[in-house]
């Protein structure tokens, strides 16, 4: 997981650079401060770095539905942390949402048997809990600030990369790739990961915001269906009837 962050983390970087060149944002960069680089640094830390290296190590350590699943609890640790930094208040749909997210969780964890003891993978389920806390604590804490949101993300990723590259040199090293896995983490870096967010937030300039943003509901649909074509596991009735609690959560409190 540390030398697929590495390479992940490098491709995004590079397209993420090369996009800020070709849309003339380069002096945008040159305009931010010592304080706001310290923000980009922490950011990168947490919502790049802590977060792809815990969600990583969660494929390791599980299936890729389940770790994906129990992942995609980010959106209703939002909602916990909002409480806190944000002050929001803490209403009764809120307490609604949270409950069905963690009922969702559960029932994946232990595949709809609702016994403790009989859950597996912990190790994995674990790692994709605190890539979820990552991300929302991520999310509650950029939206206190207000970046322009290409170079952000750009800066986001070049921190991650120094991270990286300092504990891979520490705790592991820099593999040769092969073209499969040269294609694959380009795939991950540069397309899903910094034109993915590039084209998202092109969406949520032109389209109308909560219009695009229920699209995000699509995603981990779309995933499972990857999953099983691509991955070949058998997705389990557990894992959809879990995500189907954690999405009505979701939009419950939307």
């Amino acid at each position: 997981n540390l030398q697929a962050l590495f390479y992940t983390s490098l491709f995004a970087s590079i397209s993420l650079f090369i996009i800020i060149l070709f849309q003339k944002k380069l002096k945008i960069i040159k305009l931010y401060k010592v304080k706001d680089y310290w923000h980009f640094a922490y950011m990168g830390f947490i919502g790049v770095y802590l977060y792809y290296i815990c969600f990583y190590a969660a494929l390791v350590y599980s299936t890729a539905q389940e770790a994906f699943i129990v992942n995609y609890t980010w959106p209703i640790w939002v909602i916990i942390f909002a409480l806190v930094f944000l002050k929001e208040t803490l209403s009764a749909r809120k307490i609604v949402a949270i409950l069905l997210g963690f009922i969702g969780v559960y029932f994946v964890m232990t595949k709809g048997q609702f016994v403790f003891l009989s859950v597996s993978n912990v190790k994995g389920h674990i790692f994709a809990l605190i890539g979820a806390l990552c991300y929302g604590l991520f999310s509650v804490l950029g939206k206190k600030c207000k970046y322009e949101q290409i170079t952000s993300m750009f800066l986001y990723y070049a921190f991650s990369f120094i991270f990286i590259l300092i504990t891979v040199l520490l705790f592991s090293n820099i593999p040769m790739l092969s073209g499969s896995e040269f294609i694959g983490l380009f795939w991950i870096g540069a397309i899903a990961s910094a034109i993915g967010y590039v084209t998202w937030f092109k969406a949520l300039k032109y389209g109308h915001t909560s219009k695009m943003s229920n699209f995000i509901f699509l995603t981990p649909f779309m995933s499972l269906i990857f999953i099983y074509f691509l991955v070949g596991e058998q997705i389990l009735i557990s894992s959809f009837i879990g995500l189907i609690f954690m999405i009505l959560g979701i939009l419950f409190q939307s």
